[in-house]
């Protein structure tokens, strides 16, 4: 027993401080762990405010959030630990509220998302509040959570991560949480936030706060506000970092840390050995010595470890002896197998990885596979025999074949408005469905190169389709919508405007909130940042926008090299996405599918696909075939390759695109351009 402890307690607390390590103990011996310490119980029963059923319901809570989230075990030694603590953005002040509440604070602006992991940010987080808690006055007053975002932009918000650390704080951490309080929430943020409070229980609705920094010291006086927040007090927060390591480091002490190379490292015992350098490292902003990253994905906690299925041996254990959690969850996100039950999910919040469409991971049934082709430089000698007068008779050609599919459900009366041209309709065979009774919207699914409804070709959006328009990009778990039009050319309307324009704008558009959070503006193309919040299942999705400004209605891009930077830029995006879904994405791995789309949405929507359909397959195998491809697209989304001069410019662009990549020399093509002596 803990002396000190000890005596600031009460009768009946002692009593519940042994009630709680009997039942506990009782359920790590039925998982073959030893017992919970003193100190340990007196945290949760704190937190519960000694109720014991509800402090052990927290207890496991923890456990599960810390084996879930990777932070069993947190090295003090590991850099990547040492990098995150240096950014800053979390930490405990010297301070306290009025009731003597620890006040811990995460600076929104120093928060980089694409810097850093989700794993790495909460050890940072959990390091620094296990330490506060070392205090009995924290342990009994509490904890207010200050979220400054303050000069912060879009790029530093993390939905899920700030989701993450709500629920710990809230549910699977040993502390009170007396408050939240968001400071100088800015434009964008207010459709999130009212989705974020959907996920915090009624009770803990009424301590979250919007404040401006006028209105924080209402909350807390100026004393314990650091300078930054309006306040006079100045915080050092390396020294803090660096107590909070040597703190982890002696709790250590006696333990041995599993590496890479499963040698065993001892830790440090005191700030400043040079066994330790990421404690000497705190006190130099200057230094870059570091330690080799590890990453051991069988690390253990020392003094509780779990086994894989502990949690739910626990649970097990343990039914007898508590109450079940009431606490809320995020809902379960799951591929549901048919369109019906899919539909049923999302009514609950659920989001499948795959709708109306057959498994993308399938190759063997992809419709364009190498057969046939030619190589590059068979293909440069076809283009310069054939010439660009050849080209367009053979387009005539594919133009001249009727298609093979029907067009019922797009004629029909009801679904006739949702088409921007009468005579481009929408396939029956390869339409995308929507969820619900009215399931028309005027898009196809293509096939990629090796990849099953790599595509989804649409026409540009009507003002009246601008809900379905959304409601698809979300069903199909789209990350990047490719736009080849501008909204106005030629005095005509050939697009309507169906995102925010303006950066830090949003627009409501049925289900969907739409919000604009930045715009990267370059010569030839513009990308523009989206989050797509859906109001009925409160979640929340990055949208990547990118729009080509450099192609003439009816005609071809002025420059080759501009489309094929944007081609690649679209690739990056695509690819840059699917990697951060992580093992949340179980389809192909290039990811669900890019929407495209122009005006009608089959004439630079069609080069567009056809050009990145030939360029993957040249990569792979050293081939291509680009009027197998046109005829292929042309089966799913009719009429695609509008006019003889788009033939003409997949052709050119191909071979302009291997000579940059290497795999030509520079190619005359004089005379490509002159017509036949027999015309």
């Amino acid at each position: 027993m803990n002396l000190t402890m000890s005596a600031q307690l009460d009768a009946g607390e002692e009593e519940a401080v042994k009630d709680f390590i009997e039942r506990v103990c009782g359920l790590q011996l039925a998982i073959h762990n030893g017992p919970v310490a003193w100190n340990t119980a007196v945290k949760f029963l704190m937190a519960r405010k000694f109720d014991v059923n509800r402090a052990i319901e927290l207890f496991i809570a923890h456990q599960e959030t810390r084996q879930r989230e990777g932070l069993v075990l947190i090295d003090p030694r590991d850099t990547r630990l040492h990098d995150e603590l240096k950014t800053g953005k979390f930490t405990v002040l010297a301070s306290r509220d009025n009731s003597g509440a620890s006040i811990a604070l995460f600076t929104a602006c120093n928060h980089l998302p694409l810097q850093t992991t989700h794993q790495d940010t909460l050890k940072g987080l959990v390091i620094q509040l296990d330490t506060a808690l070392e205090s009995y006055e924290t342990q009994r007053n509490g904890l207010v959570f200050i979220y400054d975002m303050t000069r912060s932009k879009y790029n530093n918000f993390d939905y899920d991560l700030s989701i993450k650390i709500l629920n710990m704080l809230k549910g699977g951490y040993p502390a009170r949480l007396k408050k939240v309080l968001i400071v100088t929430a800015p434009l964008w943020f207010r459709a999130p936030f009212k989705i974020l409070r959907l996920f915090v229980r009624e009770k803990l609705r009424d301590r979250v706060y919007t404040v401006s920094l006028n209105q924080l010291p209402v909350h807390i006086p100026k004393e314990s506000l650091p300078v930054s927040l309006g306040g006079v007090l100045t915080s050092n927060h390396s020294e803090w970092a660096r107590r909070c390591i040597q703190t982890m480091a002696n709790q250590l002490e006696t333990c041995t840390i599993p590496t890479d190379n499963n040698t065993q490292l001892a830790t440090a015992a005191s700030p400043g050995v040079e066994t330790n350098p990421i404690i000497s490292d705190m006190e130099s902003e200057d230094s870059h010595e570091t330690l080799p990253e590890k990453h051991n994905n069988e690390d253990r906690e020392k003094e509780v470890e779990f086994e894989k299925d502990d949690v739910s041996k626990i649970k097990r254990a343990g039914n007898d002896q508590i109450s079940s959690s009431t606490g809320n969850s995020l809902p379960c996100k799951r591929g549901s197998e048919t369109a019906a039950a899919q539909c049923a999910d999302q009514s609950k919040g659920t989001l499948p990885r795959k709708k109306h469409r057959p498994p993308s991971s399938a190759f063997e049934d992809s419709i364009h596979v190498a057969d046939g082709g030619l190589t590059i430089q068979e293909f440069v000698n076809y283009c310069r025999s054939k010439r660009k007068v050849g080209f367009r008779v053979d387009y005539m050609g594919i133009k001249s074949e009727q298609p093979t599919g029907t067009f019922l459900e797009a004629r029909k009366k009801h679904n006739a408005s949702k088409n921007r041209y009468t005579d481009v309709l929408c396939m029956d065979e390869s339409r995308v469905r929507l969820c619900g009774q009215d399931d028309y919207i005027n898009a196809n699914f293509l096939d990629g190169y090796k990849q099953k409804n790599a595509y989804i070709n649409t026409q540009g959006p009507l003002p009246r389709t601008y809900p379905d328009f959304w409601q698809m990009i979300w069903e199909q778990q789209v990350l990047v919508i490719v736009m080849t039009t501008r909204t106005v050319e030629r005095s005509r309307l050939k697009c309507g405007q169906y995102w925010p324009a303006e950066e830090d704008s949003d627009e409501e558009l049925g289900d969907f909130v739409v919000i604009n959070v930045g715009i990267e503006k370059n010569t030839d193309f513009i990308v523009t940042n989206l989050v797509l919040q859906n109001t009925k299942t409160a979640e929340s999705r990055e949208i990547i926008h990118l729009q080509f400004i450099s192609w003439p209605d009816f005609g071809v891009p002025h420059s080759a090299k501009a489309f094929l930077q944007f081609l690649f830029r679209v690739r990056e995006e695509q690819a840059q996405k699917v990697k951060r879904l992580g093992t949340a994405w179980t389809g192909h791995p290039l990811g669900p599918p890019m929407v495209v789309h122009c005006s009608a949405g089959i004439g630079r929507t069609g080069t567009f696909v056809t050009m990145d359909i030939n360029m993957r397959r040249l990569a792979d195998v050293g081939t291509v075939d680009v009027e197998k491809t046109v005829r292929r697209i042309r089966s799913q989304r009719a009429f695609s390759i509008q006019m003889p001069d788009q033939y003409v410019f997949c052709h050119t662009a191909l071979i302009e695109h291997a000579q940059n990549v290497g795999l030509i020399a520079d190619v005359n093509m004089d005379g490509f351009d002159e017509s036949d002596q027999s015309d």
